[in-house]
């Protein structure tokens, strides 16, 4: 890794001579501080081993908030070409469309001087924690359904929504690909009752504030405003998603032999897309995707409940959707005269101005972004760039990127004083485990400031607003 080498402002490279199975160079974000916390993990080294997957193309690239992950880092983004390039579950990581979706109120900060009672009733209707079912318990045709249709479904068929909140989700909520028959009788069993959950780890919901606008044509367009009261919702597949990514791992682990795969790291298993491992695998990584949409759509359709209960009737008509975008999925996508399997584990996908995929209401501004921070330190709103295809295949970072393990953090952090301490900044926090909140203090995530103005310096997304947090709700 001595010779990874500055080739841009914030763009480094390692070479394909670095290792003779390399297939294609890395590159990496960053800056002269991010690089340095980057090379203290194996990242780079996973980073490196991606180079080596059967059929990828141009490149394997971290984003400036790239950590250690189950075989692909998080914060990795590779291209595979079609129809023989791999697909890797591993490049989509075990929670399959963890995301964020944005949510905007009418509502200013001060409005609402005592947030208290929202919060709490926010985790009192939301379930959280690891595990947890919810009020909706599917049967399994509904569930298959879910799968199948996504959120058009959830909204048509349950009322869970209106119909304009399916223009606003990427791939309008439902990815083509999706078959329910391909995920297993386990994953649905896992899933059966966790739409509506928030789950743990990282994922939270976070009423926040409009703290500043960056651009303010783009925050027109995207309807959002200085002091603006916000919501911020990140979770993914729960139970069903992580399920689905441990069979499949299995199964192509069993035939790397058949088709002749060698790889310096079982943990890429793969297959190329064109076998039946590799099909089946993508029908079901896109219903576990679906399954997370309609997760992240009945979390909003409680956000309006809540709002509804707690500000006053109608409130919560008036709570919008801006956007609701993945950060563990693969995608076929169409670079130049070539289909890709882009996989993005820990990054977003951040399509330009002209971009006929987003919604109608985005085309001349660009994708909404969202990249949360930790829930002491700020969240960015970025809308996505042309030129960012040819430099990170439509791909920005997704957060602030851990720079402590879990574990590191429990020994470094008193969840208790944690918690004091954001309370004694105004910050209401609603987690049931002291423990739990110690893994997501602040000081185990990297500076975010410094990784969004990365991303701007790229030239990946531009900055829209600064969001700040206020209350937050995590498992």
């Amino acid at each position: 890794m001595v010779r990874l080498e500055r080739i841009g402002d914030v763009l480094w490279e390692l070479g394909r001579g670095a290792r003779t199975d390399m297939n294609v160079p890395v590159r990496v974000l960053a800056d002269d501080v991010l690089i340095e916390q980057i090379r203290a993990d194996q990242s780079l080294e996973q980073l490196t081993n991606v180079t080596t997957l059967p059929g990828i193309t141009r490149f394997a690239i971290g984003m400036p908030d790239m950590h250690e992950g189950y075989g692909f880092p998080v914060g990795g983004v590779a291209g595979t070409l079609l129809p023989d390039g791999v697909i890797s579950p591993g490049g989509i990581g075990f929670d399959i469309n963890c995301g964020v979706r944005l949510l905007t109120t009418p509502l200013r900060r001060s409005d609402l001087p005592d947030l208290e009672p929202l919060v709490h009733e926010l985790s009192r209707a939301i379930p959280t924690g690891y595990g947890r079912g919810g009020r909706l318990a599917l049967e399994p045709r509904d569930l298959d359904r879910v799968l199948g249709e996504g959120v058009a479904w959830l909204v048509r068929e349950r009322g869970f929504g209106r119909a304009e909140d399916v223009e606003l989700v990427e791939s309008r909520g439902t990815l083509a690909g999706a078959d329910a028959s391909r995920v297993s009788d386990r994953a649905k069993e896992r899933g059966r009752d966790q739409l509506g959950t928030l789950g743990g780890g990282n994922h939270f919901i976070e009423v926040q504030h409009v703290a500043r606008v960056h651009d303010a044509e783009a925050a027109k367009a995207l309807g959002l405003f200085e002091g603006q009261l916000t919501v911020l919702v990140h979770t993914g597949s729960r139970g069903l998603g992580h399920q689905v990514c441990a069979d499949y791992v299995r199964t192509m682990d069993g035939a790397l032999a058949r088709h002749r795969i060698v790889l310096p790291d079982r943990q890429l298993a793969c297959a190329p897309l064109s076998s039946p491992e590799g099909r089946d695998y993508f029908a079901a990584m896109c219903a576990a995707a679906n399954f997370a949409f309609c997760n992240r759509q009945l979390l909003t359709h409680r956000v309006r409940e809540t709002f509804d209960r707690v500000v006053g009737k109608g409130t919560g008509a008036r709570v919008a959707i801006v956007y609701d975008v993945a950060h563990n999925i693969a995608k076929i996508e169409r670079y130049g005269q070539r289909e890709l399997c882009v996989h993005r584990k820990g990054a977003t996908r951040a399509f330009g101005p002209s971009s006929p995929e987003i919604p109608e209401r985005y085309r001349g501004v660009g994708q909404p972004v969202f990249i949360p921070g930790s829930m002491g330190t700020a969240s960015f709103v970025m809308v996505g760039t042309d030129a960012a295809k040819d430099i990170s295949f439509s791909s920005s970072c997704h957060g602030a990127g851990r720079a402590l393990s879990r574990s590191a953090a429990k020994r470094r952090v008193d969840g208790g004083a944690l918690r004091r301490e954001l309370e004694a900044r105004g910050i209401v926090v609603r987690c049931p485990s002291a423990s739990e909140l110690a893994e997501e203090a602040p000081v185990a995530y990297k500076d975010v400031d410094r990784v969004v103005d990365v991303i701007a310096r790229a030239n990946v997304a531009r900055k829209v607003a600064r969001l700040e947090p206020l209350g937050v709700v995590k498992g």
